[in-house]
């Protein structure tokens, strides 16, 4: 039998919560939060698939006689928007009851609300940070100079990345420090966006992108191993036929530190293959006129064997048909191929990230209700949280809860990437 509670109280809470839980936000806030929104309900189980866009190779013919080609081949692959755990605050009744009889509601929910987003965008911007393909900067190098948040636009660019949505750049806030001489001379920041969005962003647009100020950007720590380089042990699959789900591919390798825990998120190239840019399909060249190696964000935590060797999972795979379509490398890696993690042997990293606002997308999943009182709050976005009053019977004591339970999913991981100096 649901409990006997007055109808209002929870909507009055909710409608608190929704406002801090709005105002803490800023990653979350700069992907695309329509994509998840509503498209989970009780029968689409643990993921959401998407359709990724396809492309083709054009031809060149004196006469226009296309006679002896061959049709291009239309595929079609996917992304997925994956359930994540619950982010829950409980609070006692006791404690509730009486900020509302005091009218000190909103300071008893506001860190609440500060804790759910804090917790939820640090667990997104640790799976932005493995789920980008994209480096700007050398590996270790911190940010000091804006030149160096430009050469994170020179890299979007140069890979094909549409200019039709907001590019951004979040860094450390002590970064913050080290630009602040040039602040003055760059634009100001509307007041019509939420408190922490608002105080996060330093320039609404430099070299094309938003950049901000973000507490809950991820690290990673490399192991004790110090032979970081090895070769890849067998030919890895380079169709793009395998790769389309997921973005993800495996690189077998050996020769590197017996034993060598590899992180997620820690930056790997591949020797004598370099990066093509996406829309054209030509080589990436860089200020100095040299072609850019081809590197990707390692997807996966793996230890490898007493040997060295072991199977690497990356975000970005290295892609090489002979048609030619989703090329993303000029030639395909092959066995021999020298590959190395980048840093220093037992370092904690924090890289920025900079990303497009369509490479990722979060949206909440419908919470099935309690036998309580239950209101759903759902942001201007899509975001939904739920809050319920109702007994702990074995506690025999009476409780609120706020509940939030997000999706997470990558469109493209070409579109982010890390930034260093």
């Amino acid at each position: 039998m649901a409990n006997n509670f007055e109808s209002n109280i929870t909507r009055k809470l909710a409608k608190v919560f929704l406002d801090k839980f709005e105002s803490s936000r800023v990653l979350s806030k700069n992907v695309n939060t329509q994509l998840l929104s509503g498209a989970f309900s009780p029968d689409t189980g643990d993921a959401v698939d998407f359709k990724r866009p396809t492309d083709y190779k054009s031809t060149r013919t004196a006469k226009g006689d296309i006679s002896g080609g061959t049709a291009e081949s239309i595929i079609t692959g996917k992304a997925s928007g994956v359930v994540q755990d619950y982010f829950t605050v409980e609070l006692d009744w006791s404690e509730a009851d009486e900020a509302i009889k005091m009218d000190q509601l909103e300071q008893l929910i506001a860190p609440a609300a500060t804790r759910i987003v804090t917790d939820m965008e640090v667990d997104f911007a640790g799976y932005m940070m493995r789920n980008s393909a994209l480096r700007a900067g050398a590996v270790g190098t911190p940010v000091s100079l804006w030149s160096e948040i430009a050469e994170a636009s020179a890299v979007m660019k140069s890979a094909g990345i549409p200019s039709d949505n907001e590019w951004l750049y979040a860094v450390n806030p002590y970064t913050q420090t080290k630009l602040a001489d040039n602040q003055r001379s760059l634009d100001g920041v509307s007041d019509l966006i939420s408190e922490a969005h608002r105080k996060a962003i330093i320039s609404s647009s430099f070299a094309g992108m938003k950049v901000m100020t973000a507490t809950t950007l991820s690290t990673y720590t490399t192991s004790a191993g110090a032979d970081r380089a090895g070769t890849l042990s067998s030919n890895p699959t380079v169709t793009y036929l395998a790769h389309k789900d997921t973005m993800k591919q495996t690189l077998p390798v050996t020769g590197f530190q017996a034993n060598l825990a590899v992180k997620a998120g820690e930056t790997i190239t591949i020797a004598g293959r370099y990066r093509l840019n996406l829309s054209t399909r030509q080589p990436v060249v860089d200020e100095t006129g040299s072609r850019v190696v081809y590197s990707a964000v390692v997807a996966e935590d793996v230890t490898l064997n007493g040997s060295g060797a072991g199977n690497i999972v990356i975000n970005g795979p290295a892609i090489y048909e002979a048609d030619g379509a989703y090329n993303t490398v000029d030639t395909a890696p092959v066995s021999g191929d020298v590959v190395t993690l980048l840093g220093n042997a037992s370092t904690l990293y924090q890289p920025n990230l900079f990303w497009h606002k369509q490479a990722f997308s979060i949206g909440s999943v419908p919470i099935k209700k309690l036998y309580s009182t239950d209101t759903l709050a759902t942001s201007e976005d899509g975001l939904q949280v739920r809050v319920s009053k109702g007994a702990s019977i074995r506690e025999n004591k009476q409780i609120v809860r706020f509940d939030l339970r997000p999706a997470y999913g990558t469109m493209n991981p070409f579109f982010a990437g890390h930034g260093f100096g």
